[in-house]
């Protein structure tokens, strides 16, 4: 079992907000703008215009407007590589606070953080857990928003075997990114779940297009497909490609009765897909939160000194039953 030491036990007085340690602590407006002067850079994670992304975008700018910092946006494509250049440029910059996204791991990402920390910059997580850093920058304001990727990858991987009646040594595909530090956890997750199950997994790796552009996939699922007619269910560990599993399986010749389907994250085609029975479960993980306390993370220890807080988006499953009711709101790329 996981412990998690809370923040708020370490004592205030240790806590020393920037923007009061030089004299010029806010106090709260009018507007509710208590977070203006603040320049946060911010990771949405993968490429503008995107699905999840936009979403996480969406909820940053909300909390852009409603508390008045200045936040410049970095584009990454998911790759780790891009992360970590991406981080060292903004450091560079002096900014106040930097949301991330831990996709490169801890290994990867702790001794940068740490180089930022001791520079005055608030750094805090998005969507991927960096545990280490997290606990070692906490009172500092480094928090987290977003699932715990082991577990609901685990919960997808035995929520789909159990709604699929999947029996031992049945042929599941698993598309991840199991090769990530930080990231992979949630494949690993799910991975996990369908061997002690004893399925037959057939596991291909997201590759770098295909993460940045999920149609470029079409060709290795058709391929896939047609090397195992005696797919029983596929899992997409990955948002955008959940949301392009119609085309896949139509690109395949797959009836959506013919394969069950499970992934992650909401988008309009997503959506449709459930309602048209191509895709069968999904978990939400509510990323327009992450956006949104990620860019509030920040200003509340900027401003107030409070340290970082621990948000988990991601317990929620949707299928036919309930894709109406949030429907509308998908439409706004807000879940």
């Amino acid at each position: 079992m996981r412990h998690r030491i809370p923040a708020l036990v370490i004592s205030a007085a240790l806590i020393i907000p920037t923007a009061l340690a030089t004299g010029g602590v806010a106090l709260a407006q009018d507007d509710g703008q208590f977070c203006k002067g603040t320049n946060i850079v911010f990771f949405p994670g993968g490429t503008e215009g995107g699905g999840f992304e936009t979403v996480v975008y969406n909820g940053a700018k909300a909390a852009e407007k409603a508390l008045g910092p200045t936040v410049a946006y970095q584009w990454s494509d998911w790759l780790p590589e891009n992360m970590i250049t991406q981080f060292q440029q903004a450091v560079a910059t002096n900014p106040d606070g930097i949301a991330v996204m831990g996709h490169p791991g801890d290994d990867a990402f702790d001794p940068l953080i740490d180089d930022a920390v001791s520079k005055g910059i608030i750094v805090t997580v998005m969507n991927t857990e960096l545990q280490k850093a997290e606990a070692a920058h906490g009172p500092a304001g480094t928090g987290y928003v977003g699932a715990v990727l082991y577990d609901a990858g685990k919960a997808l991987g035995n929520e789909t075997i159990k709604r699929a009646g999947l029996q031992k040594g049945d042929k599941v595909f698993l598309w991840g990114l199991e090769s990530q530090a930080g990231r992979g956890q949630r494949t690993q997750g799910i991975h996990d779940a369908l061997n002690d199950a004893g399925m037959n997994v057939i596991y291909l790796e997201i590759d770098n297009a295909t993460n940045a552009d999920p149609s470029a996939g079409i060709s290795t699922f058709t391929g896939m497909a047609s090397a195992n007619p005696d797919l029983k269910a596929a899992i997409f560990d990955h948002g955008n490609v959940t949301s392009a599993a119609q085309s896949y399986l139509e690109a395949a010749g797959i009836k959506p009765e013919a394969l069950y389907v499970s992934g992650f994250d909401l988008s309009p085609a997503t959506v449709s897909a459930v309602q048209t029975g191509y895709v069968d479960l999904v978990i939400d993980q509510q990323q327009w939160l992450q956006g949104f306390m990620g860019v509030l993370q920040i200003c509340l220890a900027h401003n107030y000194g409070f340290s970082g807080l621990f948000v988990n988006t991601g317990g929620g499953f949707v299928d036919a039953s309930n894709i109406d009711v949030i429907a509308p709101l998908v439409a706004q790329q807000i879940r």
